[in-house]
């Protein structure tokens, strides 16, 4: 082997090795990401750009009530009047990765993937009721300090606005209550489909530290 093909041998196993390493690390450590809707406004807005913690998953780690997380989406995030199930109040998730391949780009590339990113409100076992635009857990009316300070009130928004959160799940709101597509409306989110805890935002550099 002449010195310029090892060359660049050395330089391909180099670069094969630097994207495995990256890779882990977005799926198994965290990642950075850039907030595209308006459903945490005012503490988090367009443009924002954050850093993503994934050792909570890595380690199946329940989030606690306040955590900023994302999440995937679910398959059915609308439900017609009696259609909800109150009773089984978990949001659905149809798609399956058919093969190893679709697996890895959905999972791990998330290509054709779609997150939401919202406040955890319930963990398992809390009783959840949004009434008179209020919310209420486990009987007592939520002291929400993050949300902004000129917030109207919290709509019922969906059908699942009274409701136990089952076991292994968590119940996630917007904190702009009035746009946010949410657990009001889909259900609660299984842990394992919790992909990662909002630790860091770096972007713009005058609300740079710790979101909470």
């Amino acid at each position: 082997m002449n010195s310029r093909v090892k060359n660049i041998l050395e330089w391909v196993y180099c670069i094969a090795i630097a994207i495995i390493i990256a890779i882990f690390i977005k799926y198994f450590v965290g990642t950075p990401t850039v907030v595209q809707q308006d459903s945490m406004h005012s503490t988090l807005m367009q443009g924002d750009r954050l850093i993503l913690n994934k050792l909570p998953k890595t380690f199946k780690q329940m989030p606690k009530a306040g955590d900023i997380i994302t999440f995937e989406k679910p398959s059915k995030i609308t439900y017609n009047d009696g259609e909800a199930d109150l009773n089984h109040p978990t949001a659905k998730y149809d798609y399956k990765p058919s093969n190893i391949f679709e697996s890895f780009t959905y999972n791990v590339l998330e290509i054709n993937k779609t997150s939401y990113i919202k406040r955890v409100v319930g963990i398992p076992g809390d009783h959840i009721e949004i009434k008179e635009g209020k919310v209420y857990k486990n009987g007592s009316i939520l002291k929400e300090d993050y949300l902004p300070s000129n917030a109207k009130e919290t709509p019922e928004a969906g059908p699942f606005t009274n409701i136990i959160v089952p076991e292994g799940t968590i119940f996630a709101m917007g904190d702009n209550r009035e746009v946010s597509m949410d657990c009001r409306a889909f259900g609660c989110i299984p842990v394992e489909k919790v992909e990662s805890i909002v630790s860091i935002r770096f972007w713009p550099f005058n609300k740079f530290g710790k979101v909470e």
